[in-house]
């Protein structure tokens, strides 16, 4: 087993790439000895990460020119090196950091390492998935059989295990953290017009509903996939934007909501509704706290008492009156949707045809009263059927009395 000199030798200054691959026999013996020697997992951590840090780089290209051998060759020792560090990362939690472990991860899928290996490299990332940030996590597809520009599959599966992991594992601050990550990942992968909206929806809905406090980025998130995608159908739309809670939308959010023609009518009324929900809330709310924290009656002078409650009240009033104001305009806005749906609905149940516009003369009574003769007094109702507008112009025109009148005149 080498001394820790000849560790920090091979650490500081790595040769050729031929040289680290023979050197990597040296390397595993002398983590072996600090092992068994009963060194902190952190510190055997943080040696595989610099000692890594020194040839991941290289591992993202192609062979030197002044190298003889195959590119074959060269791949598989790449994926020799990476499979010797992932056999002996410490298996303690957050011993190495998850800027590296992506790091090794991408360079992995790269080079094609054995499934096995790669699946204990996803673990140990969704550990720490918390700790990433979204331009370590734009790892790019190598896949042939994969149509998305970045790897959408990849993060859906370090979702699920960070979801997955026991309550110990991740905190409330963490989860929310992994929420606000997956929201913004699905902002830059929505303009791939190769993502699908199966993978969009299962990507979203791998976190629990109590994970996001706030939907305004996964609104933003959706209303991209809408704009990259115009073909969405309809049906689409609506199963999409259901995984909106519009509770959990902000004002400036619901507003561009309400005004957003991408999109579906009912959304836009669930968004509209849930704004006014919210809005009435902080009228009683507001209500409420002004009327306990208002002092006891005292007798003083009428224009002293409305001058000091003017004074007193002048920044609730005007916030009353704003909130009044936009939960007026809400209204208004929701009216007329509601009328404009309520209005496709009627034409649905009608059909193509609107039969008002063929509706026949008035009745008997009415012809009889603009007529002014015929032998009816004014007001009188004539039982049958209703007479076409046509003929009995023609007739009274002509002064003569319709034929299916005489009778009844006689």
């Amino acid at each position: 087993m080498p001394d820790p000199p000849s560790l920090q030798a091979a650490v500081m200054e790595p040769g050729p790439e031929d040289a680290c691959i023979r050197d990597m026999d040296n390397f595993v013996q002398a983590l072996t000895g600090f092992r068994s020697k009963g060194v902190q997992p952190e510190l055997i951590g943080s040696i595989i990460a610099h000692y890594a840090s020194k040839w991941l780089p290289d591992l993202s290209h192609s062979q030197n020119k002044s190298s003889e051998t195959s590119a074959t060759s060269s791949w598989m020792k790449k994926r020799f090196f990476i499979q010797t560090l992932v056999d002996f990362l410490p298996q303690e939690q957050a011993t190495i950091p998850c800027n590296f472990l992506l790091k090794l991860l991408k360079a992995a899928n790269m080079v094609g390492v054995e499934p096995a290996y790669r699946t204990q490299i996803e673990k140990r990332v969704a550990l720490e998935l918390d700790q990433a940030t979204i331009k370590e996590l734009m790892i790019p597809s190598f896949s042939h059989t994969c149509a998305t520009l970045l790897d959408v599959d990849l993060v859906h599966r370090l979702a699920r295990i960070f979801v997955e992991l026991d309550e110990s594992a991740k905190s409330g601050s963490a989860l929310a953290k992994v929420a606000k990550l997956v929201d913004s990942y699905l902002a830059e992968a929505a303009t791939d017009a190769k993502l699908t909206l199966t993978q969009f929806i299962n990507l979203a809905s791998v976190l629990p509903d109590h994970a996001r406090s706030s939907h305004d980025g996964l609104y933003r998130a959706i209303d991209t996939y809408l704009k990259a995608h115009p073909g969405v159908a309809k049906q689409e739309r609506r199963t999409l934007c259901n995984i909106i809670d519009s509770q959990k939308l902000s004002q400036e959010a619901s507003f561009h909501a309400a005004q957003n023609e991408r999109l579906p009518v009912r959304s836009v009324i669930q968004v509209l509704f849930s704004e006014q929900t919210k809005m009435s809330r902080q009228l009683e709310w507001s209500g409420s706290f002004s009327g306990t924290r208002s002092p006891m009656p005292v007798a003083v002078e009428p224009a002293a008492r409305c001058h000091s409650k003017r004074v007193a009240m002048s920044p609730q009033q005007v916030e009353m009156k704003r909130l009044k104001e936009e939960v007026a305009k809400l209204q208004t806005q929701c009216n007329l949707l509601q009328e404009q749906v309520e209005k496709i609905m009627n034409e649905k149940k009608k059909g193509i045809f609107k039969w008002k516009k063929f509706s026949l003369i008035p009745s008997m009574k009415t012809m009889s009263e603009k007529a002014g003769d015929g032998g009816h007094r004014k007001g009188e109702v004539v039982l049958g059927r209703e007479t076409p507008m046509v003929d009995v112009r023609t007739n009274l025109i002509r002064g003569r009395t319709p034929p299916r009148w005489r009778k009844s005149l006689s």
